[in-house]
């Protein structure tokens, strides 16, 4: 198992996991190079709520989902709110979200389908996009690993939302953590520690020690989302981790903490075949 990024031409670039069959699915994380968004968006932006021009936006999801042989006009993306709702959406929704952010899916962080050509589609910007698919049963989910999520143990919902919907097992599920900010760089204070505290007894493994200067802790979302799908049932031997921090590599990522503040969006896509 392994996480490769990959040029597809024009200075596009695809995050992948050689987990995941590429006979069932596609899925891949942009990079922030090869598009034509103008600082501080530059330059791949996919993401419509920055304040970047929209068809700026438009233009960019294009190039990237070409490059991948997908049709930008059917993908569905969703208002991210930093829930725990998931939407299982359907053919009805392709197109939801792909040139106006108010046509997106409200208020969900999560999206499962077992449509193929449905492309789902997440933003990030240092949170971590966690990519599940059931070869067995053709269905695929999707879901946004910020730290209220995480701390929510979203991705152990979806998986258990996808056996209610689909079938799906949880010994049959792939799972990618892909690249978001590393426990090298995400400093949390008391309450949010208290919150991953509360979410994950007795795992101080997703804590480096605290600094004896600040009082403060780092936390690892992709450790911690790793546990959360462990206890869905998912075996350890079918979770594929990028290990990629956003923040240190943000000059192929975008990533809010080390852009400061005000900055583009990469993308998780998966659509099943």
């Amino acid at each position: 198992m392994s996480y490769i990024l990959e040029h597809r031409g024009d200075n596009i670039w695809r995050g992948h996991f050689t987990l995941f069959p590429e006979d069932v699915a596609v899925h891949g994380v942009s990079g922030r190079l090869g598009g034509v968004s103008k600082a501080p968006y530059d330059s791949l932006n996919l993401g419509l709520h920055v304040q970047d021009d929209a068809e700026n936006v438009w233009e960019n999801r294009q190039r990237f989902f070409q490059s991948l042989g997908l049709d930008a006009e059917k993908l569905v993306t969703p208002e991210q709110v930093h829930g725990d709702h998931i939407e299982r959406v359907t053919r009805a929704d392709a197109g939801r979200g792909a040139k106006e952010y108010g046509d997106c899916i409200p208020q969900t962080d999560a999206l499962i389908t077992n449509e193929p050509g449905l492309l789902l589609m997440l933003c990030f910007a240092d949170c971590t996009p966690i990519f599940l698919l059931d070869p067995k049963h053709r269905a695929a989910g999707l879901v946004h690993g910020g730290w209220k999520g995480t701390a929510a143990r979203l991705v152990e919902k979806t998986v258990r939302r996808m056996g209610e919907e689909f079938g799906t097992k949880p010994g049959d599920v792939l799972a990618g953590i892909g690249p978001a900010i590393g426990p090298c760089c995400y400093e949390i204070g008391r309450e949010t520690e208290e919150r991953f505290r509360e979410a994950f007894p007795g795992h101080e493994e997703i804590f480096t020690p605290r600094d004896e200067a600040t009082g403060k802790v780092h936390v690892s979302l992709w450790e911690a989302n790793a546990i959360a799908l462990r206890d869905a049932g998912v075996p350890d031997t079918q979770i594929d981790r990028a290990e990629t921090c956003t923040a240190c590599a943000h000059k192929w990522y975008f990533s809010y903490r080390a852009d400061g503040g005000r900055t583009g969006r990469h993308a998780a896509v998966l659509a099943l075949r």
